[in-house]
Formats: C-alpha cells, sequence, structure tokens
C-alpha cells in the first residue's frame, strides 16, 4: 500500500490516499459525459473505496454536480468551488462504498500505468488504444 498526495488546479483541496499496488492504475474514460466535464479526450481515474481518500484541506467545501449516468442511477461529481477540478465521482450503480478517483490530479500520476479503457465505442478515431479496452463499463 503506497500513499499518494492530490489537489486540485488552485490548492484550495487536496487530499491522500491510500493504494494498493493493483489501484495504483490509470483507467482512462472516453465517454461522452467525461470528455464534456474535462474538455479532454479521456480522463484518468480508478475505482477504489471510499474509505482510501482522505482529504487534506477543503474536503468540506466541495460541490456536488449530480447527473444520471448509463445505468439510470444518480452519479454525484465532487469539485472545487473555486477551480472546478474534480476529484472524485461516486456512482450510485457502484454501491455507497466505492468511488472514482481521478488520478490525473495525484502528484504522481507521471508514475502510473493504464491498465484500461472504458467507454471504448466513444474514444476519437485518432486515439491509439494504449490498454485492456471495454465497449462500455464492464
Amino acid at each position: 500500500m503506497s500513499t499518494y498526495n492530490g489537489s486540485c488546479h488552485c490548492g484550495e483541496t487536496q487530499w491522500t490516499v491510500d493504494l494498493g499496488p493493483d489501484d495504483a492504475k490509470h483507467i482512462l474514460c472516453h465517454c461522452n459525459t467525461c470528455k464534456s466535464l474535462s474538455g479532454g479526450a479521456y480522463t484518468l481515474n480508478v475505482i477504489i473505496p471510499r474509505s482510501a481518500l482522505q482529504f487534506t484541506k477543503g474536503g468540506d467545501a466541495l460541490k456536488t454536480y449530480t447527473y444520471k449516468g448509463d445505468s439510470g442511477k444518480s452519479v454525484h461529481c465532487l469539485y472545487c468551488p473555486t477551480c472546478t477540478s474534480h476529484p472524485y465521482h461516486h456512482q450510485e450503480a457502484l454501491g455507497n462504498d466505492k468511488i472514482v478517483l481521478r488520478t490525473g490530479l495525484l502528484e504522481k500520476a507521471k508514475e502510473l500505468e493504464p491498465v484500461a479503457e472504458v467507454y471504448g465505442k466513444d474514444r476519437f478515431a485518432w486515439e491509439k488504444e494504449v490498454a485492456e479496452t471495454f465497449s462500455v463499463m464492464p
């Protein structure tokens, strides 16, 4: 188990997360919602227990944006009220104890390897596959 530090763009929200060797990896999400929220071609994520994430600054100030996911259940996106970086999402379809952490916001994000790609059906044609790809969320 290793501890990683993360922060939003403005630094008003900071956290630590404990990741085991199987979790210290990126899952690339190409879904249209992630592209719309991030402005990028995909987001970098990992699904972890909620208890693995500890806010050290600004956690109580996070705002929530909620939408319906493909499952029909709510997805709660938590974001910094100042810079709007999204530290994590809670997808009700995953249960109460799991969250989707944005691994691209970790200080050591460059050290993590991609392990999977989800929503490959929505990947831009010019993007190359870099990990095992699933058409939707497995």
